[in-house]
């Protein structure tokens, strides 16, 4: 059948509707035997993704899934572009407790398509049909297995109906509604505060005229932000300045910020007017007042909406960001804030509501712009993320290394020993001082100086993007404590420690 063609379409209607009897099937115990076909493609806008240094070795944050080899009749077949470094493997292969690592390996299949392309993952296995009779050939009971990705897009949904299993993500035709013109429409129908702005814009006319809309509705208004439909991590993003708008109004207004749109200030390095509204003529955006405080925070919220179509709460992070105005992605803190973690996680539980009403399933982010006005907080919702992002893989790495449980009544994470748990995490631990550090250095590194995740103390740090240290000088990292101040400090011992070990390098001559 052909890709997105109306039969197409319906067959994955059909294995879709089987994901709600599978999953109470495989939740009954631990020794439910099932297929987990992992694809972790970002199947995005690929000129945005280019923004994002060492992006090609994304696809190894997903290797938390690997832990699901815990069950003991659990198979995983996980699928990347290139081969992925032995070590890796074998890092993430040892961190599995009550299992013996060669058990786990007789359960798990590496498959890669030799492919360092900037084509998404999915789209390298569709143009491999013997690559995807291996995987058919590796599932041996299709009533028994799913797909799962870090995103969605057509492709999934081609793959998902090659491969005859139901795909445990969002159906595509609900692409929009996670774009940053969905978001806004999303959050006015769940009833939660969003910035002031407008959705849906085509080009530099309408963003000039939703700039001095904005301004003319809020004259003491500083600057606005635009932001691309399908941007990345907070690359989409400039900020334009009303310095420079006083005293003008209507069609001057209006003249006089269309001839300073070449001065938007990007958040994406080496970003400019002209491709920038190039690329915006193509996917379209948003414009939305910046929010303003003194006190500022950027806490997001976590949801699940499960097979059966429950919308329920997973947990709530503190974001870490950076870039030139704080907008890009750096990591996270688990949980948010006590002073207001819990309301953080009620709007991100109304806006998941209305997703699962609309069909939505899988896990997703809300996150939010809060700010402290009178000793109370204020949280606006600021965009939803329909896919596994970079809050998803350090939460997972902790449930599954600990076996605990998130409890929503006080927002905070359980080990089964009954402690809370908290964490620092980052995808960007980054300097060109750590280009040349291998995946067996860096396991070196981590037994030398004990930072390595130790499952009889539930303490220590986890690393991934292991793949992007050695060309890109670049790693990620889940830093696990007893509480934020242990969890901070082993990140600190962590990047401490890489520097002193770069340092100690040779340094080679030119």
């Amino acid at each position: 059948m052909l890709p997105g063609s109306l039969e197409e379409i319906e067959a994955f209607h059909r294995l879709q509707a089987k994901l709600a009897p599978l999953f109470a099937q495989v939740t009954k115990g631990r020794l439910e035997p099932q297929t987990v076909v992992v694809v972790p493609s970002l199947s995005l806008d690929p000129e945005e993704l280019a923004k994002v240094t060492g992006v090609h070795h994304y696809e190894e944050r997903m290797l938390y899934m690997l832990m699901l080899l815990r069950r003991p009749r659990t198979r995983v077949v996980f699928v990347t572009s290139q081969q992925l470094d032995p070590t890796v493997v074998d890092y993430f292969l040892h961190l599995l407790t009550g299992v013996p690592s060669s058990h786990a390996r007789e359960r798990l299949l590496l498959l890669h398509c030799s492919d360092a392309s900037k084509l998404p993952l999915t789209a390298k296995i569709l143009a491999r049909p013997r690559l995807v009779e291996r995987l058919k050939a590796a599932i041996p009971d299709l009533e028994r297995a799913h797909l799962v990705c870090f995103n969605t897009s057509p492709l999934e949904r081609t793959l998902a109906v090659q491969l005859g299993i139901p795909l445990y993500a969002n159906d595509p035709a609900l692409y929009n509604l996670g774009t940053k013109s969905g978001c806004r429409k999303v959050f006015r129908e769940a009833g939660v505060l969003f910035p002031d702005g407008f959705e849906d814009l085509r080009d530099g006319a309408d963003i000039a005229e939703a700039l001095a809309t904005l301004k003319e509705r809020d004259p003491a208004a500083r600057r606005s932000v635009v932001k691309l439909n399908d941007g990345f991590s907070g690359e989409g993003n400039a900020l334009f300045y009303y310095d420079g708008a006083e005293g003008k109004s209507g069609a001057d207004l209006r003249r006089w910020i269309g001839d300073n749109l070449v001065n938007l200030r990007f958040e994406a390095p080496g970003e400019h007017w002209e491709r920038y509204h190039a690329k915006f003529r193509e996917m379209q955006g948003v414009v939305e007042s910046f929010v303003e405080g003194a006190e500022k925070r950027s806490p997001s919220s976590q949801n699940r909406v499960n097979a059966a179509g429950m919308a329920m709460p997973i947990s709530t992070h503190d974001q870490v960001l950076g870039g030139p105005s704080g907008q890009v992605f750096l990591g996270c803190t688990f949980p948010a804030d006590d002073e207001y973690r819990l309301p953080v996680q009620d709007a991100g539980l109304s806006i998941a509501r209305v997703l699962a009403q609309k069909g939505v399933i899988g896990r997703f982010a809300t996150d939010f712009v809060s700010i402290k006005q009178d000793e109370a907080w204020k949280h606006y919702a600021i965009e939803v993320n329909l896919r596994k992002g970079g809050t998803t893989h350090p939460f997972l790495t902790l449930r599954f290394l600990t076996d605990g449980s998130y409890n929503a009544e006080d927002g905070l994470f359980y080990s089964q020993t009954g402690r809370p748990k908290y964490y620092y995490a980052s995808d960007s631990l980054r300097s060109d001082a750590y280009k040349g550090i291998g995946p067996s250095d860096l396991v070196d590194i981590a037994v030398e100086h004990e930072l390595h995740f130790h499952s009889s103390s539930e303490r220590g740090v986890v690393f991934h993007l292991i793949g992007a240290l050695s060309e890109f000088g670049k790693l990620g990292v889940v830093c696990i404590g007893d509480n934020w101040q242990q969890a901070k400090f082993l990140y600190r011992k962590t990047k401490d420690t890489l520097d002193q070990v770069a340092r100690m390098r040779p340094q080679l001559a030119p």
